[in-house]
């Protein structure tokens, strides 16, 4: 590029005299980009919006440019988001699978009651110095404890 091209393209940028934009390119060793910012440290340029880049590719080209970038160094990890969802969901599954499933009392092989695995867990976590010590005379009563439900006893 020519010195007149640097200055018609400076100019452009930044909207100074020709001798401005001469002066500027002299002090940075004609260096368009350095010239730039010499002018911008003086004031005499606008920076670009949103502490952008200057840039003769149209703003779509810029856009597209980014968006490639991103995909191309895309680590793969979940958004915060995602990863709420994810959790959200295992827990609702978890708790539906301990609502299908209950723990059983017997006692002389007839059924006494039985309670959601859920709620047995819930209870255990809340009210471990109710439920332990029930669990506890149940079997020294003789009662028997059985677990009913969905894929209990099989293997994955």
């Amino acid at each position: 590029m020519t010195k007149l091209e640097q200055i018609e393209k400076l100019r452009e940028k930044a909207a100074v005299s020709y001798d401005e934009a001469k002066t500027a390119l002299e002090l940075n060793n004609d260096d368009l980009l350095d010239a730039i910012i010499y002018l911008e440290k003086q004031g005499k340029v606008i920076p670009p919006s949103g502490g952008g880049c200057y840039s003769s590719v149209g703003s779509d080209e810029i856009g597209n440019a980014d968006r490639s970038e991103e995909q191309k160094y895309s680590t793969g990890r979940d958004t915060f988001s995602e990863s709420i969802n994810r959790i959200g969901k295992f827990c609702v599954q978890l708790i539906d699978r301990g609502n299908a499933s209950s723990l059983e009392v017997l006692k002389d092989d007839v059924s006494k009651g039985k309670l959601p695995l859920t709620v047995v867990a819930l209870l255990l976590i809340f009210l471990p110095w109710v439920s332990l010590p029930l669990l506890v005379v149940g079997l020294v009563l003789g009662c028997r404890y059985r677990l009913n439900g969905v894929n209990i006893g099989e293997e994955e």
